[in-house]
């Protein structure tokens, strides 16, 4: 095999794993909001379940999978995975795609949170801890429950006053509407 061989196979190898990661370390858009609600209702399960039961260990799982979803959407996520593969494949509701942009934003929300919760147990504040993941559980029952997503309303408001540029979300013109 000559040289010029063995190095035009190496390339798309590079190539490819450039694109697999790429691919890996995105957000989907747009965003099943049928699934995006359903998470936010495993999110609100298990941050009630932490503090009920004094799991402290737990917020490392929250964390984790607000990171993850931030990262990757539900690819790294097993909230997300369950969610998208096993769950809602089986319910008869239909696909509600909404734009991608502000849920990731209300995600990142979400590692804020988490992983504020999670310094705060590491540092032994654990009644601080239970309060702030009481405010992410709140905020995770609203948009499951009502479908109000504080995050997105936040980005809303972010493009309306210029800090998130119109180009980031073509279809977040009317987000009113659809968040």
């Amino acid at each position: 095999m000559s040289q010029a061989t063995v190095t035009s196979r190496a390339i798309p190898t590079v190539a490819t794993s450039s694109s697999a990661l790429r691919t890996l370390f995105s957000f989907p858009n747009p965003v099943n909001e049928v699934s995006a609600r359903l998470v936010a209702g495993g999110v609100v399960l298990m941050s009630l379940s932490t503090i009920a039961f004094n799991l402290h260990w737990a917020t490392i799982v929250i964390a984790y999978g607000f990171v993850a979803r931030v990262l990757t959407g539900p690819s790294l996520s097993p909230l997300g995975q369950l969610v998208t593969r096993v769950i809602t494949p089986r319910l008869s509701i239909a696909e509600r795609p909404v734009a991608g942009p502000p849920k990731r934003f209300a995600q990142a929300i979400g590692v804020l949170f988490s992983v504020s919760a999670l310094i705060l147990t590491g540092l032994g504040y654990w009644g601080a801890a239970e309060l702030v993941l009481a405010c992410l559980a709140l905020a995770a029952f609203l948009e499951s429950a009502l479908g109000l997503c504080l995050g997105c309303k936040a980005f809303a408001v972010l493009m309306k006053i210029g800090v998130v540029p119109p180009e980031v979300c073509e279809r977040c013109n009317n987000i009113w509407a659809t968040s």
